[in-house]
Parts: structure tokens; sequence; C-alpha cells
């Protein structure tokens, strides 16, 4: 007896159902790895362009750089864009940086993915470095005083203030940061060292008084000494001090929510562009970054490359920038935009003038 044919429907397809479904469970764990790589956090750093602002323009209605009236020494209109530049991060202490994220930087010539490792300390805290970007902006806005007073010949005064109060000593809940101390202890004080080698030298449990400046208040603050932890039989406080350094008008800046050190430059060139009647920036949009010192120098940043083309896309023709980055910079300049490098607040005065009459200005070398 001959068998008929097979019909397709009733043959049977093992493979073509084994095949489906090891089809299915790959697409599945494909999608499993996707949703792993959204939300994954990795040990990275993003660093991307940040925006940028006008030092010599405002901010929500109030002069971002704001000098205070002074017969003696007037303030001057100024016209065009002196703009300070940022980067944005994202990873590290203020949240996780996930694996597409990372990977998109990565592939991203503007942006830069580093270990987390090199930029904070794995017990730093999102507090903590905020606290730290609060004082290097506090402190650089500080500097720039001194150097664009000292540029344009204004008397500078510098006073000592409590930079920082560690949580859970004698300071801590007693003394502010920013407060301006004036006495210890009844006596004038005219340098932090004053006050350090008053507090090592007196016994463990010693009650001193702070008078100080408070937002222009004047309060007297007990503060009662206590044994170093990290110096057993030293008596110590709780505080870091430096110096605030103010002129014979007063000087503020209205820029929140953002920290570091790298726009002292940029709030130096503000206040002598108001200071003086050249009108500096001169309807002209120049850009930069750098640090500031009291005596001028200008200092290293970080994001270099992201500064540029943050500064690029909003719009900069001019772009100042400490000399040491030179070389992290070659490769990275975007089309249309002047880069140059200097090493004091005198050098970028004088570059802006030169740029501005068409004149030659510094450059990197090759």
């Amino acid at each position: 007896m001959t068998e008929g044919p097979v019909t397709e429907d009733s043959a049977p397809r093992p493979r073509r159902g084994r095949r489906g479904t090891a089809l299915l469970i790959a697409l599945l764990s494909l999608l499993a790895l996707a949703v792993l790589a959204a939300f994954l956090p990795v040990p990275y750093v993003k660093i991307a362009p940040g925006p940028t602002f006008n030092t010599i323009g405002e901010i929500d209605g109030r002069p971002l750089v704001e000098i205070g009236e002074s017969t003696e020494y007037p303030t001057f209109p100024v016209t065009g864009n002196l703009n300070m530049t940022t980067i944005q991060e994202w990873g590290g202490p203020r949240g996780g940086l996930t694996v597409f994220q990372a990977v998109a930087a990565w592939l991203d010539q503007s942006d830069a993915v580093l270990p987390r490792e090199l930029l904070y300390p794995d017990d730093e805290t999102k507090a903590d470095v905020e606290q730290r970007n609060a004082e290097m902006f506090s402190t650089s806005q500080s500097n720039a005083i001194a150097a664009a007073l000292t540029y344009t010949k204004i008397p500078v005064t510098a006073q000592v203030t409590v930079t920082m109060v560690v949580e859970g000593t004698p300071a801590a809940g007693n003394l502010r940061a920013g407060d301006h101390v004036l006495t210890l202890d009844g006596s004038t004080v005219t340098d932090s060292q004053q006050i350090g080698d008053a507090i090592h030298g007196r016994p463990i449990g010693t009650t001193f008084v702070f008078g100080v400046d408070r937002g222009g208040q004047k309060v007297d603050v007990s503060v009662t000494s206590a044994d170093n932890p990290q110096d057993p039989g030293v008596a110590y406080v709780g505080i870091g001090l430096g110096p605030n350094f103010v002129g014979p008008m007063p000087i503020q800046f209205t820029l929140q929510d953002v920290g570091g050190p790298s726009a002292g430059l940029f709030f130096s060139l503000a206040i002598v562009d108001k200071l003086t009647p050249s009108d500096l920036a001169g309807g002209r949009f120049i850009a930069g970054t750098g640090t500031i010192s009291p005596d001028g120098t200008v200092g290293a940043i970080g994001g270099i490359r992201q500064k540029l083309a943050g500064a690029r896309a909003a719009g900069a023709e001019l772009f100042l920038m400490p000399k040491v980055h030179c070389g992290e910079a070659a490769g990275y300049v975007p089309d249309g935009l002047r880069v140059v490098p200097v090493e004091t607040l005198t050098d970028a005065v004088l570059a802006i003038e030169a740029w501005k009459a068409g004149s030659t200005v510094p450059s990197c070398p090759v």
C-alpha cells in the first residue's frame, strides 16, 4: 500500500519551533541588557559644555557684577560680552552615569568621560562637592576684586574671613562661613595666623570670643576649643580661614548655582571694564576661562575642550585661556574662534585691546 504525500499541516516542525524559541530568548536577553544599560550606573563622570554667562551683562534684571556708586571711583558704560564659560557634569557624587550615557558621551568629541576616581575621592558626597565648589567660587570672586582693583590702582583691603566650618566641631553652629573676623578676645585681628597662634597657644577647653562682621552686623561669638582628633593634644575649633578682599566701594556678584574657581579671570575683566572708560569689550563677543590670584596671575582650570565648544556655540569670537592649556586645546578649537593664551590679567586686557584694533595677538606654540 502506497502512502500518500505528507501535507504541510500534518508534518512535524520541531526544528523551526526550536529556532523561534531561541530567537525569542535572544531578543528578550537583548531587551534586558538594554534596560540594564539605561539604568545601570558606571563609575565614570561625563563632562560636557555648559552655559556661558556675560559678566558685564545681567542675570534676572540685575548686573552679574554690580559695583556700588562712588564719587571717587565712578563706573563707565560697557557694551558687548565678556562671557565666563562653564561645564556640566553627570556622574560622580552628584548622580549616576549610565552605560548608554557614557557611550554616547564617548562618541561626542565635545564631551569627555573620565574615571570617577580621577575627580573625586570614594568617600566624597554630593554635599561635600557642593560645599567645596561654593567656597572656591566665593574665593574666586574675592581674588577677582583684589586683582582688578590692583590693576586699576584702587586701594584694596584684606579681611580675615571664615571660609569653612567643619561639622561636628566646636565652631559648628556658632561661626559661619563668610563671617569676617574683626577681633579675638577684644584684640584686633590682622591676619589668620594670629588666630591660629592664639588657639594653639592656649589650653584645650579655653573659650574664645570672636568679634565678627556677619552680613553687615557686628556679632560676638563664643567658641570653646577642643582636642583635635587628628592631632591629639592640640587645641582646635574647626574652622578654615582666608583673606576676603574688599575695595572702597561695594562689589557684588549675583550669579547663583555655579561653583568652582575658573570664572576668576572674567570676573576681574568685568570689574576692570566697568571701572575704566575704554569700554574693554567694545561691543564684541569675548569668552574664556581661568582662575585668578590676588596678584593677577591666571591659573589652570578643568574642561578646557568643553569650554571652547560652549563658547563658540554661544557666539564667541575671541577666547582667552590659561597658557598652560595650549597642548590640551590643540585640535579642539572650533572654526571661527580665535584662542589667545594668557598668564596674567594684564595679558588678558592687552590681548583684548590688540584684537579689537586688528593687531597681532599671542597664540599657542605649534
